[in-house]
């Protein structure tokens, strides 16, 4: 792997950091860290279309629990990372929520000196036990 492609590997498995904590904790703060403010939330395991801009998610996340507080086993887990090209990636990766077990697909742009999610399409399991 040459070396640009290991320092964006790096630094997109660092931003994810803020992702992952982000959920964890329910901390849209963090969370805003890692969204562009122009990402786009979608799902359809429900067989309906959930879409939701950002100004639409993060009330979402802000009145939620966070597993934290229930001190829920985290369950994050980057799968991988694929360059498209030195400002563009996919990424597909794990995590938990009560009792829901996500796939999310995230496409991320570099941007303003920083990776940053432009859209999440996730699918969800529900975890039995």
């Amino acid at each position: 792997m040459s070396e640009p492609h290991s320092r964006a590997y790096a630094e997109i498995a660092e931003a994810l950091a803020d992702y992952f904590d982000g959920l964890y904790h329910s901390d849209t703060t963090r969370l805003a860290k890692i969204f562009h403010p122009k990402a786009i939330y979608a799902c359809a395991s429900e067989g309906e279309l959930l879409h939701l801009t950002m100004d639409e998610y993060f009330p979402v996340v802000d009145k939620r629990p966070s597993p934290a507080s229930r001190n829920e086993p985290r369950a994050d887990r980057i799968l991988s990372i694929e360059l498209a090209g030195p400002v563009t990636a996919f990424v597909r990766l794990n995590c938990a929520i009560g009792p829901k077990f996500f796939t999310d697909l995230l496409t991320l742009v570099r941007l303003d000196g920083r990776w940053q999610i432009m859209a999440k399409v996730f699918h969800y399991d529900l975890r039995h036990g």
